[in-house]
């Protein structure tokens, strides 16, 4: 008896309906927004992501040479490999370029509620506009697809910030800009929440603020509660910090004007840890606080396509990851059902295969999405039954031989356990879904 790897998960018919439900909602709210679909390998060169985020990052990956003497890893994230795809073909894309995918991804972490070695995520990106409107538009796609998951506001929040907001205040109150550093500031503002006061103001002290500084910047990003709040902040911050709460307004604004502005919340606390953001970013929170960490998250990435060689590409995206949208899922009473569903069963009773079969095809042939199952185990009446009863089948057409003779099916709502017949000669009817009521 073999066991499954730590971390790894393995989804049964009921759990996985439930998740395909759940990717057709996301991935239909990306679609009708004009983003298209797009795969990509499980493998990259290991090197893309050292050189992104430096030598320590191996410790995370599963990574290993090939036998072509290539160091390689399990992707670890999409944004590297489309950043990747899109330098490699950018001159001939159209802009803006806005793709999808949903796919697997391999960490080697420790495991945790929400958090696996291997984890799921939708990845929704547009590549080439830098105009708020992008950003606007993420949002809203994130937010249409919690709402059609049946989630409201009063169920979930996005905390939006601008990393420049963050770095031009480190640089404006620092007494020497260029002794700090802001990216490990950043990333501390980043733990904030998940650590003590004097772990977090060791860490902007680690990043070159003193403390009485720290303690300033601190005050101020924490201050805001609404936009005109930002008005202190701009003023502390000097003309950098200026461009990037005007910014930070535009696209709060266009966010409003697109729908998902209802959702969305000014956090300067929130900063998204990966060095590669830009602008303005995003989490999705459980407005509760039962799912204390972040839902999904997402921002722009301006500078990412050019660091992979590629001309300069503005860019920003959002990943919705399934693990921890399916805690806020059933937290909120909205995750789908996971129990099997069939439309149809049709029972073979004798030599009536033949018949039972035509039947079975004439009724996957009423619409894209019918479940019709018959027996292909030469079971009992009994037995199939059974079985029928067990994939929650919700009618079982009985094709039996003395059945046949009379010219008719039995048609049976396993619901009510009520049963009639029907014409065999009309069954099923050429453009409608056939059910019990029909010929009770």
């Amino acid at each position: 008896m073999y066991e499954g790897l730590k971390g790894f998960r393995d989804f049964y018919p009921g759990e996985q309906s439930a998740r395909r439900e759940v990717t057709d909602a996301i991935e239909g709210a990306a679609a009708r927004y004009g983003f298209r679909e797009v795969a990509t390998p499980a493998l990259e060169r290991t090197e893309m992501y050292v050189d992104k985020s430096g030598e320590g990052i191996v410790e995370e990956l599963y990574a290993f040479e090939d036998r072509g003497g290539r160091k390689v890893s399990l992707t670890p994230e999409l944004t590297p490999t489309v950043a990747r795809m899109v330098v490699a073909k950018g001159q001939e894309l159209s802009k803006p370029i806005k793709w999808m995918s949903t796919r697997p991804f391999w960490r080697y972490e420790q495991v945790q509620q929400g958090r696996f070695r291997e984890f799921y995520q939708t990845n929704i990106d547009v590549f080439g506009s830098s105009a708020p409107e992008a950003d606007a538009e993420v949002l809203a796609v994130a937010a249409d697809a919690l709402t059609d998951l049946g989630l409201t506001g009063d169920d979930f929040e996005f905390r939006v910030s601008h990393r420049d907001v963050l770095g031009g205040l480190v640089r404006a109150l620092a007494d020497d800009p260029e002794a700090v550093d802001v990216e490990a500031a950043i990333r501390a503002v980043d733990k904030r929440a998940k650590v003590d006061d004097g772990e977090y103001f060791g860490l902007l002290s680690d990043a070159g603020l003193d403390r009485a500084t720290a303690r300033e910047f601190d005050d101020l990003i924490t201050g805001v509660d609404d936009p005109a709040d930002l008005d202190a902040v701009a003023e502390a911050g000097g003309e950098d910090v200026e461009a990037a709460v005007s910014n930070l307004r535009s696209v709060l604004a266009a966010a409003d004007d697109f729908g998902a502005g209802e959702f969305c919340e000014i956090s300067l606390t929130t900063a998204r840890g990966l060095d590669y953001y830009t602008g303005v970013v995003f989490e999705c929170f459980d407005s509760t606080g039962e799912v204390s960490r972040s839902v999904f998250g997402g921002g722009r990435y301006d500078d990412l396509i050019e660091s992979f060689g590629g001309q300069p590409t503005p860019a920003v995206g959002v990943a919705p990851g399934h693990a921890t949208l399916k805690l806020l899922c059933q937290r909120a009473g909205v995750w789908p059902d996971e129990e099997l569903s069939t439309d149809y069963y049709v029972l073979s009773v004798g030599d009536t295969r033949a018949k039972a079969a035509e039947i079975a095809r004439d009724l996957r042939a009423l619409g894209d999405d019918v479940v019709v199952e018959t027996d292909v185990s030469d079971r009992s009446f009994g037995s199939q039954l059974g079985y029928a009863d067990s994939i929650n089948a919700e009618t079982v057409v009985v094709v039996g031989e003395r059945d046949l003779a009379n010219g008719e099916v039995t048609v049976k709502d396993m619901a009510s356990g009520d049963e009639t017949t029907a014409p065999v000669a009309e069954f099923p009817p050429d453009s409608s879904l056939p059910t019990y009521e029909d010929y009770e």
